[in-house]
């Protein structure tokens, strides 16, 4: 978890014994650009849906896609990004396969 995010969890870890978790992600702080940092995350799935405002991110071999309010991306498996930014009143509910997975900086 990230200190410029809060986040409610929806409950779907407990409900499918780690399966699955899903939560609501709401930045509480203005982007910077030292909170760009490249990663990747080791896990099966990973869905971001917009529910207000905007978020960017570039992905390695695809560019820089945002995010607006009503619109979501399925993020494959392992794929490096870099987050370039996000609206004050950002918004997003992310799904991820397992519940407990890693993130790596690169």
């Amino acid at each position: 978890m990230r200190d410029y995010s809060a986040y409610r969890d929806l409950g779907v870890a407990d409900a499918t014994s780690g399966l699955a978790h899903a939560h609501v992600i709401r930045m509480i702080a203005p982007f910077r650009s030292e909170l760009g940092v490249r990663h990747h995350h080791n896990l099966q799935f990973q869905m971001v849906y917009c529910l207000r405002g905007w978020f960017e991110t570039e992905f390695e071999g695809v560019g820089r896609q945002r995010l607006v309010a009503g619109s979501s991306w399925v993020q494959p498996p392992g794929i490096q990004h870099t987050v370039v930014g996000w609206s004050d009143d950002c918004e997003l509910l992310e799904i991820i396969l397992p519940a407990e997975h890693q993130t790596v900086n690169d």
